[in-house]
């Protein structure tokens, strides 16, 4: 008699799409940690959102393009992120509304850009909030190897779980978007 093979059941997908290579390595990261966390489940999609021109608009618009292509050859995303580096507020709430309209559902604000959001995963820097056009500068203080853009594997090196986890006490849009893929 032959034995039946036990059902699989898929992982959801996840796509999170970012401005750039290093947001990519940062997703990339993301979906290794999901991948090992028992709890998790999810497969996460990282695309990189180029052209874009910066503008959350843009980049937001870009996604829903890549999204829809995506999902006509493939499942549905069971969710959808973007992450975005901060700017002029009226800027912002446009690609809040817009994002809702075409359905994506975590705008994740890097504030004011990626290397801040990294800087905050580091030892006693969750508080530092360095100007925009400092970032850099700041976190090669407290990472001299960095180099900009990091592959997930480079990250990987001086962030981990622990480390996520203290930058979500001050990066609430990055909280809520790991709570729902399931790695907190």
């Amino acid at each position: 008699m032959r034995r039946r093979a036990p059902h699989i059941q898929p992982r959801r997908r996840v796509f999170l799409g970012g401005e750039g290579h290093g947001e990519a390595g940062y997703g990339t990261l993301i979906g290794r940690l999901a991948r090992d966390m028992p709890g998790a489940h999810v497969h996460v999609d990282v695309h990189v959102l180029q052209p874009g021109a910066g503008s959350p608009l843009a980049l937001a618009e870009r996604a829903a393009q890549i999204i829809r292509e995506n999902e006509r050859r493939r499942a549905a995303y069971a969710i959808k992120a973007v992450m975005l580096d901060s700017g002029e507020e009226k800027l912002i709430a446009e690609a809040i509304a817009h994002a809702r309209q075409i359905g994506i559902d975590h705008l994740i604000w890097q504030s004011p850009d990626h290397e801040a959001l990294l800087l905050r995963h580091l030892p006693n820097c969750q508080q530092r909030s360095p100007p925009h056009g400092a970032s850099l500068e700041a976190l090669l203080r407290e990472w001299p190897q960095y180099r900009k853009p990091m592959a997930a594997q480079e990250l990987a090196q001086r962030i981990a779980l622990e480390q996520i986890k203290a930058a979500c006490g001050v990066e609430t849009e990055l909280y809520a978007f790991l709570r729902a893929i399931g790695l907190f």
